[in-house]
């Protein structure tokens, strides 16, 4: 028997599918975000109209809309549907599916979508034994991942179908699905008297992060679990939405004041050499849902203005961190983030370098140019000798500690001055020599 798509047909069932599962679009039209992927004139569509739709790899975070876009492509299509989860799936569930589909294809000329959830979790034996199926166009495979496909999936199967990468789902996209599920009668909250307070659908939305399944659950939760009022409205309020999800509000927003202050506050206490407070303002951040790629480039330039060559390894466990946790991910990359902002809170300081560059940009901008002293003008090509370019130039590893008097600069300056601090003050030191001996 053809499984029932969306958990509302004729056939009725004591067990009642959540909100996420019921809410499902029925058209395409009906479908929030994803307007690269289902947007009309987009390939899919095209495909779909054109009846010549191949398999699929649907590849993002979770709650995004890959499940629903399979379940939605097996209702426009009227082709069979079979469903599995590759978790708890093996290849003894496997292969009666794919012959039933066989002799559907045979019998009936009728098509089979095979949709497999989690196919990363697959091993390739199992992703194998699909390539026959998916090959003579038996099933249609439409197979959905968190996970980078290139990474997790065989490559015959990657070479035969379609990849769509989806986005997180936007804001307003995730408020405009909890205002849908609040007014559908028929799969939705509609049947229940619902105030649904502003600031709690934008906490919600936010906490949610790209996930309508997220947030949809909480919405459920929070109405059914909420005793009405005298008027007989359940008033979900911004402290039900926090219990609903289980996260407390924290104030932030993303784009304005609250962003910019925790940030600010973040960058002064690691120049302050605070760790406490680092850490402090680094949590509050990523428990409110910072992009932990735009904390990691704050790191990365607090490592480079306020510690500098005080401690040049700063600087390597900066990049560290941002590379680490674009690697990992959340919630692993708070480790390294953690780690990184508290080595720089507690190195010494120094903002040398930033003061020499900034001097010498304000040099080029409202001084004279300086021109490249003729001696070391590039000497490599046909003709630079007839020029004058390069000649006198001295090369300094020929000399006694690697070092001679020249002139790199066609009028003395100076804009790198550095610290007694830390690994500075051995720089300081070295300079200082070197420009000794250049005097005499």
């Amino acid at each position: 028997m053809q499984k029932n798509l969306f958990g509302d047909g004729q056939e009725k069932s004591k067990h009642t599918p959540p909100l996420a599962v019921r809410m499902r679009p029925r058209a395409f039209e009906d479908f929030v975000g994803q307007g690269h992927i289902v947007g009309e004139g987009r390939l899919l569509r095209r495909a779909l109209a054109a009846q010549s739709l191949s398999s699929l790899i649907l590849y993002g975070p979770p709650g995004t809309g890959k499940t629903a876009l399979a379940y939605l492509i097996a209702g426009v299509t009227k082709a069979r549907f079979e469903s599995v989860n590759a978790v708890t799936s093996n290849l003894a569930e496997l292969k009666p599916i794919l012959h039933t589909a066989q002799r559907a294809a045979r019998d009936k000329g009728q098509k089979t979508i095979l949709f497999i959830d989690e196919i990363h979790r697959f091993n390739k034996a199992q992703q194998d034994s699909l390539m026959p199926f998916v090959e003579e166009g038996v099933a249609i495979l439409i197979g959905a991942t968190t996970h980078n496909p290139f990474f997790s999936i065989v490559s015959p199967l990657l070479s035969r179908s379609l990849i769509f990468e989806f986005e997180p789902l936007l804001k307003e996209d995730l408020k405009e699905i909890g205002r849908r599920a609040l007014k559908d009668c028929e799969r939705g909250l509609g049947g229940f008297k619902v105030q649904l307070d502003a600031d709690a659908l934008d906490f919600l939305a936010d906490v949610s992060d790209g996930d309508a399944r997220r947030l949809l659950n909480a919405l459920e939760i929070g109405v059914k679990t909420t005793a009405p009022e005298a008027g007989g409205a359940v008033h979900l309020t911004c402290a039900v939405a926090q219990e609903s999800i289980q996260k407390k509000a924290v104030r932030y927003d993303r784009d304005e004041d609250q962003h910019y202050d925790a940030a600010s506050a973040f960058i002064k206490s690691m120049r302050g050499s605070d760790p406490d407070a680092t850490i402090y303002w680094l949590a509050k951040m990523l428990y409110a849902g910072e992009d932990p790629r735009f904390i990691a480039r704050r790191i990365a330039i607090a490592a480079a203005e306020d510690v500098g060559n005080a401690d040049p390894q700063a600087l390597v466990v900066a990049a560290s961190a941002v590379t680490v946790s674009e690697f990992v991910g959340l919630p692993e990359a708070r480790i390294p983030l953690a780690q990184a902002a508290l080595y720089i809170a507690c190195a010494p300081k120094s903002n040398a370098s930033y003061l020499a560059i900034s001097h010498a940009e304000k040099d080029i901008k409202e001084g004279r140019s300086l021109e490249v002293p003729a001696h070391l003008k590039d000497a490599s090509y046909k003709g630079a000798a007839r020029l004058g370019h390069g000649k006198g130039y001295q090369y300094a590893h020929d000399f006694k500690g690697h070092h001679v008097k020249q002139d790199y600069l066609a009028e003395p300056r100076t804009y790198y001055e550095p610290t007694q601090l830390g690994f500075e003050s051995i720089i300081k030191e070295r300079l200082k020599k070197l420009r000794e001996t250049s005097s005499s």
